[in-house]
């Protein structure tokens, strides 16, 4: 199904309906080719995943759709610009003590999508939820960093801290802390249905402002990448987000124009984390064997992304307001010295016989394309690799999750004990004792010695960066890759200044 929209050209092409994945592709390729694109009517987005909705991330993860109508509806403090810098959002200022122990925010004029003007003391309360004993919201972890939050005047709300945060406010940024208040966002955009899978996107407009055109509404729809694909191909996509290892294969296939398929440098967790207790790999010294068998260079090289890099440790050298993380002691060893060594570990502690190692991941050919370099790689030490789905019984699962922001514990707490089941209880109250440290170097030494204790916990294998795609027509002015992964859905079409 196509949206029909006035002023948008559209193909009489009719796709194939024939299935399997040699006729989809032949579908893509046939789309692709020759396509016109428009400059009018709504701006067209397909996001990879469920429908859109507007979902409370206090109940539930967000996926790429619904991440797009939170960011666009029920805007945060602040927000991320194009480039991925802070800019005022639902507050219109704020002032850092000097000390970096206190955010004063002051809200702009706004209410919840025309209905009640939105108060400090509501934003204060759904703040306080996010972190709260029932919130399920991913970032609650980083959450306990925040002393109280409270409401000064109407207007004014003051968050203060337990210890400096120099990127406090990347986190405050993230759709899972937009506001949401009964229901509904003080925007830039409000939702309404657009058909059965689909939702359209309206400006927000002063009372007595003028109904913004079509030019500046969009359609957004989740669906599943190929069909994303064939939409782009056949000029009924402007813009397709949400794109990981998972479909690149997909992607690839379909052989968009080169300047069309644009990658995110984004940071954070591509690797194996351990999640059984006991079994063959229930000790350090058999998990620390497992991370020693793969060969990173090859598999980031077959994933064939710009500047994707080999990792060895928890997250990259070099990013600023992190401190330098341990590699771990075989890093600088030749590969296969390094696998002759795992090989012996692993054939004395399983007493000869050749042990299964059950790894989980998501659905998808890239991610089936990961499994088999795992499974090579695991073969030269003696152990043989079984994929299971995600949320099967396994001894170790595949995570695949962006940075919120740059903070080393982002990285260190999702091996916390409250989060995983293999864990360095020691780890945790390093983290502990970082959360309250009140200079910068101490909370730094803090961190390399917790990282320094799950690594020889070897609670985690690293193996990349997150690989995160997206097909961008020459519409979006706007686009500019960043690296949160944040595209706010007012500026992918850059407008005169």
């Amino acid at each position: 199904m196509t949206i029909e929209t006035a002023g948008r050209r559209r193909p009489t092409r009719q796709t194939a309906r024939r299935r399997g994945p040699r006729a989809a592709a032949l579908a893509i390729l046939l789309l692709l080719a020759g396509c016109g694109e428009s400059d009018n009517g709504p701006l067209l987005v397909s996001a990879i995943g469920g429908p859109p909705a507007l979902v409370n991330p206090n109940l539930r993860p967000l996926d790429p759709a619904s991440a797009f109508v939170v960011e666009a509806t029920a805007q945060g403090l602040v927000r991320f610009e194009r480039s991925g810098q802070i800019e005022a959002a639902l507050a219109q200022r704020w002032i850092v003590s000097d000390d970096g122990l206190r955010y004063t925010f002051r809200l702009a004029p706004a209410s919840w999508a025309g209905d009640g003007k939105a108060s400090a003391a509501q934003v204060v309360e759904r703040l306080r939820a996010a972190g709260g004993t029932a919130s399920r919201n991913p970032l609650k972890p980083l959450l306990g960093a925040i002393d109280e939050i409270v409401a000064m005047t109407d207007d004014v709300l003051e968050i203060s801290l337990k210890s400096p945060r120099p990127n406090f406010l990347q986190l405050l940024a993230q759709p899972e802390l937009g506001i949401l208040y009964k229901g509904r966002g003080s925007g830039p955009y409000r939702a309404e249905k657009y058909r059965q899978d689909a939702v359209r996107l309206r400006p927000l407009v002063a009372e007595g402002g003028d109904e913004p055109g079509e030019d500046e509404q969009i359609i957004l729809r989740g669906e599943r990448a190929a069909r994303a694909l064939v939409r782009f191909g056949a000029g009924d996509v402007d813009f397709v987000t949400g794109g990981t290892v998972g479909d690149l294969p997909i992607a690839r296939a379909a052989e968009p124009p080169p300047q069309a398929l644009r990658f995110d440098p984004v940071d954070g967790l591509f690797g194996l984390a351990f999640v059984a207790e006991d079994g063959p790999f229930g000790s350090a010294e058999a998990r620390g064997a497992i991370a020693m068998a793969f060969d990173r260079t090859t598999l980031a090289a077959t994933l064939g992304v710009p500047d994707l890099s080999p990792r060895e440790t928890l997250w990259a050298a070099g990013i600023d307001g992190l401190p330098a993380p341990g590699a771990p002691a075989w890093a600088s060893m030749p590969l296969p010295e390094r696998r002759a060594q795992a090989a012996a570990t692993i054939g004395r502690l399983s007493h000869g016989t050749a042990p299964t190692l059950r790894i989980a991941l998501p659905q998808g050919p890239g991610y089936r394309l990961v499994f088999a370099h795992l499974k090579r790689d695991l073969r030269t030490i003696g152990v043989n690799a079984e994929a299971v789905p995600r949320e099967a019984a396994a001894d170790i699962r595949l995570i695949d999750e962006v940075a919120p922001a740059t903070m080393a514990s982002w990285y260190l707490r999702r091996f916390a004990c409250a989060s995983s089941k293999v864990c360095n209880p020691e780890a945790d109250s390093m983290m502990a004792a970082a959360r309250i440290a009140q200079t910068p170097a101490e909370r730094a030494d803090r961190f390399r010695e917790a990282d320094r204790l799950l690594g020889e916990t070897a609670v985690y294998i690293p193996l990349t960066a997150p690989v995160r795609w997206h097909l961008v027509s020459r519409r979006l002015t706007g686009f500019r890759p960043n690296i949160f992964g944040r595209h706010p859905a007012g500026e992918l079409i850059a407008k005169p200044r």
